[in-house]
């Protein structure tokens, strides 16, 4: 009995459509582990979060840019203004 080359190719695909579930599983866990993680991380270092805003905070954790107003109130940060950078 021959396979049709349809019949193999629609057998490729869901292959890799179930391979790719798993591997966006595993990468959406740790992304959200690092999210959650990153706040009680950096309220536990040098740089003080609870007095920044609710914008303050997803800029830091998305681009990495510290508020001037912190920088000036924390010497260990002091003219440091972007951590990350893109």
């Amino acid at each position: 009995m021959k396979i049709g080359a349809p019949a193999i190719l629609v057998s490729a695909v869901l292959i890799l459509v179930v391979v790719q579930a798993f591997q966006l599983a595993t990468i959406n866990k740790n992304i959200t582990g690092l999210a959650t993680g990153s706040v009680g991380l950096a309220e536990a270092g040098p740089l003080g979060l609870s007095s920044w805003t609710e914008d303050e905070k997803m800029n830091y954790e998305m681009h990495g840019i510290i508020p001037a107003r912190a920088s000036k109130s924390s010497s260990s940060t002091a003219g440091i203004g972007m951590v990350g950078g893109c």
